[in-house]
């Protein structure tokens, strides 16, 4: 991974102020080191000022294992990982979560909460029947089977205690993490790197970043806003203490799933979400993406999010910048 050059003569997005803790420990003598590997059916990459003291080889395996462990937790597609045995249990019992299935869980009610149910962290039955899930389907599901799938509840099943860190679901609704644990675990990634000294980062999940600090030229860390071909005027974020995720089908195809009507999205062509962190920026994207214009826009604004959509209108491609985001830009 590259971060892009200087933008020359282009929109920019900027960071309002500049945490001066963030600066700690740079100088544009350190080198830059990039590693990366497979992870979540995609791609990691980290691109790091190396403090002079760093074994990458030592990083490298740090982050590796960290994947590792947050797969064993959230992938649906591993039978044995925790979501997949949480999936499978009798309806109605508790189970107690790891830490970080926990941290996940409760940012995933929260951003359901706000948008309504446009973000749904149960919405494996649904996903399994579209042929999104680790099984795939011989025909696409008729109006009784999506019916049936919307009758269980979705995430008002579940009920999660945070003290006790401990969740439970009602009836047969199933956990589907896909909108949310990859901006974790980019999350995550920086702070592994943080954890062993380096404070100036960039990291990416499959096109989902966070960048901490900057670039020992001097710059921050510049990452272009996805956007399919020449639909949009190219735009490109400084990362400081930032995080973007884009959701979108211009890429994957049509892969999310409204978990209100049980359809799948057809107007979202690209959502992108800054915010503080990759997590929130993740669901929220999601979310997003799922809600139609209007309330895309209504709820942007009611929570103040930095946001850049791409719509499919009868009339055409809009494009859209919350006023959030709109506060970033500069010439």
């Amino acid at each position: 991974m590259a971060a892009p050059d200087r933008p020359v003569g282009q929109p920019r997005l900027l960071v309002p102020d500049i945490d001066p803790t963030a600066l700690a420990g740079w100088s544009p003598d350190l080198a830059m080191v990039e590693l990366g590997g497979a992870t979540m059916g995609t791609r990691w990459r980290t691109l790091f000022a190396a403090p002079p003291a760093l074994d990458p080889v030592s990083l490298n395996h740090a982050v590796e294992r960290r994947l590792e462990q947050l797969v064993g937790e959230m992938s649906h597609w591993s039978p044995d990982s925790v979501i997949s045995r949480f999936n499978c249990g009798a309806p109605g019992c508790w189970a107690t979560l790891p830490p970080d299935f926990a941290a996940v869980i409760a940012a995933a009610l929260q951003v359901a909460e706000a948008s309504g149910g446009a973000f749904d962290p149960a919405i494996g039955q649904l996903a399994d029947l579209w042929g999104y899930g680790p099984a795939p389907v011989s025909r696409l599901p008729d109006e009784q089977a999506v019916a049936a799938a919307l009758e269980c509840g979705g995430w008002r099943s579940l009920s999660f205690d945070p003290a006790a860190r401990r969740l439970r679901r009602g009836g047969d609704v199933r956990l589907d993490l896909s909108g949310i644990a990859k901006g974790y675990a980019v999350d995550c990634l920086s702070a592994v790197l943080l954890a062993h000294g380096v404070g100036h980062s960039l990291v990416e999940i499959g096109g989902e970043f966070v960048g901490r600090g900057m670039r020992p030229d001097g710059d921050p860390w510049w990452v272009d806003l996805e956007a399919p071909g020449a639909l949009a005027a190219p735009l490109r974020l400084a990362l400081h203490q930032l995080a973007i995720a884009t959701s979108g089908d211009y890429v994957r195809g049509r892969h999310t799933i409204d978990p209100r009507s049980g359809q799948p999205v057809a107007h979202a062509l690209s959502i992108s979400v800054v915010h503080r962190s990759a997590i929130f920026a993740d669901a929220w994207a999601t979310a997003l993406g799922v809600a139609g214009p209007d309330e895309m826009h209504r709820l942007a604004e009611a929570h103040d999010l930095a946001v850049r959509a791409l719509i499919r209108r009868r009339d055409g491609i809009t494009e859209w910048f919350s006023p959030a985001l709109s506060r970033m830009l500069v010439d």
